[in-house]
Formats: C-alpha cells, sequence, structure tokens
C-alpha cells in the first residue's frame, strides 16, 4: 500500500476529463528511459510462537513489535513518516537509493522498490533490504517469511495497523465481498512495475499483462494453508481476490476491446467506488461514491470542493484489477515468496516486455485468447496453478513457452553484470518449477505431509529469511 499522500505543488482543483486522460499518459517514456520497481511484502513474527507483531505493545507487556522494526531500520538511512504520533512508513533517499517501507494492514512489511536500471540492481535491492530487515529483526527477536497467505493467525489474532485508511477500507469491505478482510490482513505479494513508451505500447503491454496474470499466479502459487493446515487451493492470497470487491479488480475484459487506451481506463476508474479523500492530515470517509461525483463538487462530505491531480493519483492506487494502470503498469498476480523467486517475478516479465521481439511474441501466444478463457483461467488457477487445463493441454505448457520467451528477451537485452552474466540467471527459480511441473505451494505441502508430520513450526524454521 501507498506511503502517506504528499501534496502536490500544483493543487488546483481538477478542471476535465481530460486532466486524468492526460495524466496517465505523462507515464509515457522512451525506451532508454525505462526502468523496473519491485514491490514485496512479508509476513513478520515473534520468534518462540510465531505470532503476528502488533503495531506496539500496551503497557507493561514486551516483545518484538512492528513500531520497532520501522525504529530500527532508520539506523540504514530510512527516513520516517507519521500518521498522528505514530510511525507508519520509511521514506527512501540518496543514501537508501530511494524507494519506501509501508505497512499493509495486518503488519505486513513492504518494500517498494526504487525504480531501477536492470535486474542485476533489482536483486541487489532486495539482499540489501532483506538482510538490514534481518539484522533489525534478529536483535528484537522477530522472524519474517514470505508467503502469498499468513499460514496460522486468524483475523481476530492479527494485528491492525494505525492507519486512517484502512480503518474506511476495513469498514467498506464486508458490503462488497466476502474475502476482503482476507485480502486486507493476511494476505501478501510481490509484484513488479513496468514502463510503456506510448499509448499504443501500453495497450499492447497491458493486454499481455493481464492475459498472463494467471500464469504468474500458477507460477509463483505460494499459500497452500489457514490457520494451520492446508486450505484446498495452491494460492488462497489468489482465492481470496475472487471475492473482495468485484467493483474493483479482476481481468477488465474491456481492455480487450477495439478503442481501449488511457480514455477508457479513466472512464473505468472514474466509476470504481472512492474510499477515501486525504484533507488536512486526515482521511475522510467517502466510501461508495464516485470519482465523476467528486469533480462536479457533489460528494457527500465534501460538499463544493473538487479533487486534484493527487486526489486521483490516490484513488488510482484503491483500484485493484489483476494488472493496474497508473503512469506505468503493475503486475499484480504473484504469491509472496523467498528471495530467488523475488528476483524471478520482475525477470520473468522484463524478459516478456522490454524487448521488442520477446514482446511481439508474447502477444502472438495470447492474442487469439477469448474473454472466457481468459477469465477460465483466472477463476481456476488458484485452485490447479499449473495444472489448470488449457486448450489442449495445460496451463504448464504455456508457462514453458513463456519462459522461452523471458530468456529470449532477457539475452537481447544483455545488460550484464560485472562479471558479464546477463539477466537470464534470474529466471532459475522459474526454470527450476517448470522443470518439475511442481509450485511451491506444492513442493510446502509435500514437506507439511512428509517430513514435517503436519508441523507448522517447521515452515517458519525451514522457509523464513
Amino acid at each position: 500500500m501507498s506511503a502517506p499522500p504528499t501534496t502536490n505543488a500544483d493543487a488546483r482543483p481538477v478542471e476535465s476529463r481530460d486532466e486524468l486522460v492526460a495524466f496517465l499518459e505523462s507515464g509515457s517514456k522512451p525506451k532508454s528511459d525505462w526502468r523496473i520497481g519491485t514491490e514485496h511484502e512479508k509476513f513478520g513474527y515473534r520468534i518462540g510462537d510465531f505470532s503476528p507483531m502488533p503495531y506496539d505493545n500496551a503497557p507493561g507487556e514486551t516483545g518484538a513489535t512492528v513500531k520497532a522494526m520501522l525504529e530500527g531500520m532508520q539506523r540504514f538511512g530510512w527516513e520516517p513518516a507519521y500518521e498522528g504520533d505514530s510511525v507508519i512508513a520509511l521514506l527512501g533517499n540518496e543514501k537508501t537509493r530511494g524507494g519506501s517501507i509501508t505497512l499493509e494492514p495486518g503488519g505486513q512489511f513492504e518494500l517498494s522498490g526504487a525504480p531501477l536500471e536492470t535486474l542485476h540492481q533489482t536483486c541487489d535491492e532486495v539482499h540489501t533490504h532483506l538482510a538490514q530487515v534481518a539484522e533489525i529483526a534478529g536483535e528484537i527477536d522477530a522472524g519474517f517469511i514470505g508467503l502469498g497467505f499468513a499460514p496460522r493467525r486468524t483475523l481476530e489474532d492479527t494485528p491492525v495497523m494505525p492507519k486512517g485508511r484502512y480503518k474506511i477500507m476495513r469498514a467498506y469491505m464486508s458490503k462488497v465481498g466476502t474475502r476482503g478482510l482476507d485480502m486486507m490482513f493476511r494476505t501478501a505479494t510481490v509484484q513488479v512495475n513496468l514502463d510503456f513508451g506510448s499509448e499504443a505500447d501500453m495497450i499492447e503491454k497491458y493486454r499481455i499483462a493481464l492475459a498472463l496474470q494467471p500464469l504468474a499466479t500458477a507460477i509463483f502459487a505460494n499459500s497452500p494453508f489457514k490457520e494451520g493446515q492446508p486450505n484446498g487451493v495452491l494460492s488462497n492470497r489468489a482465492h481470496v481476490w475472487l471475492d473482495t470487491d468485484r467493483d474493483r479488480t479482476g481481468m477488465l475484459p474491456f481492455a480487450f476491446e477495439d478503442g481501449f487506451g488511457f480514455e477508457q481506463y479513466t472512464d473505468y476508474a472514474l466509476d470504481v467506488p472512492m474510499y477515501f479523500v486525504y484533507r488536512g492530515g486526515d482521511y475522510v470517509d467517502v466510501s461508495g461514491q464516485s470519482f465523476r461525483d467528486f469533480m462536479e463538487g457533489r460528494l457527500k462530505g465534501l460538499e463544493g470542493e473538487r479533487p486534484t491531480l493527487d486526489d486521483w493519483e490516490s484513488h488510482l492506487t484503491t483500484i485493484f484489477p489483476e494488472a493496474r494502470l497508473k503512469r506505468f503498469i503493475e503486475m499484480r498476480g504473484a504469491d509472496g515468496g523467498p528471495w530467488r523467486r523475488l528476483c524471478a517475478l520482475p525477470a520473468f516479465w522484463v524478459g516478456l516486455l522490454y524487448d521488442d521481439a520477446a514482446q511481439k511474441a508474447a502477444w502472438d501466444l495470447v492474442k487469439d485468447w477469448t474473454a472466457e478463457e481468459r477469465e477460465a483461467l483466472h477463476q481456476a488457477v488458484p485452485a490447479q496453478a499449473l495444472n489448470t487445463p488449457f486448450r489442449n493441454g495445460t496451463l504448464l505448457d504455456i508457462a514453458r513457452d513463456a519462459l522461452a520467451i523471458a530468456q529470449d528477451g532477457l539475452k537481447a537485452r544483455a545488460r550484464t553484470d560485472s562479471i558479464g552474466a546477463d539477466e537470464r540467471g534470474f529466471l532459475a527459480a522459474i526454470e527450476a518449477t517448470l522443470a518439475e511441473g511442481r509450485t511451491p505451494a506444492e513442493e510446502l505441502l509435500d514437506n507439511y505431509n512428509g517430513k514435517w508430520a503436519g508441523n507448522l513450526d517447521r515452515l517458519f524454521e525451514d522457509y523464513s529469511y
């Protein structure tokens, strides 16, 4: 989730829909300026009983806390951001090479990485961040694990972070789906943010991204446990998203229709119900109302007030399709995981979308898929992952084709490290998954039913950072 909103120097009200369209279009960049932004979340817990860390201890209580993590991380140069008296994010600078650290609703610890030129830099960033997290966690008797869904905690024992936007979202979720609170408090993801060169380039990239998100979900499926036992699916994170809030999630079939572009996405976003407006350091609850009404000064509770571009940018962060358009494209379909897979996800998408020939091949792979086929994959992969039937085979067949395209794309990029190795090595985790035809979730289940003998303590012992 986002850090606290900032105030734009130009805080004038938006005058027309065209300004909102232009905001999205302003993300277009020459290829030389394309960057890679990687975001990843992880679950913190207390060593000993593996319970989730609260934000802070009550008077007289002891134990690891999220607040202590945020305070400890400041030794590496991160600057605190506050909501009221509470530190709720860390902002990057030249010392940290940019980026930010934010909190998801249940205390999931997220690095929003800086925009970087190569996957070598991206993986260095991930490694540095996890080393910093491990150093502070070791001092306060905490641990962190990368999974798509919290394996043991219940909603009742999950802490709530002191962020105003989450209070509003929490109240709204029960009105629009059955799994929204699970999404907020018990899921974790890794995603990559990529650039586009023009509207035409955005359209093709966005369509590839949407079509192949179920494939990413399958490859990175890593959440087979819920409340201490197998949950019956391989990606419970993805399963939860199927009934979170259908107004703002899913595969967006209109993106494949003739005429799709920045204007059509703007119209979609204008009609996605709002959550809040940030004013004077507080979040104003406008949940269920539309940005169109805001444009006309008709928001209940903010009558006569009109939005700024900051409000539009903030609203875009509350829309959760499988691939999200802002001034870049966010790939949102993967479960959280260990270090090697945190590097593999951006490698997969960069390989597909940052080389012209690879992007053409990726589009050729998916361009004749129907809306019904795309939706069927979206619905089936949480349970079946790579075993999901597709046409005359399974999704595993598609995954192997996509991997070959990504490998060719990274080879063509020819971005090498200090010893001359290109970026293809970061695909190794995917190569291993597809060679075995077995997802990370299936590996976890094999361990659970085998050497762990049903004891999920071993999950934390064997898979923590």
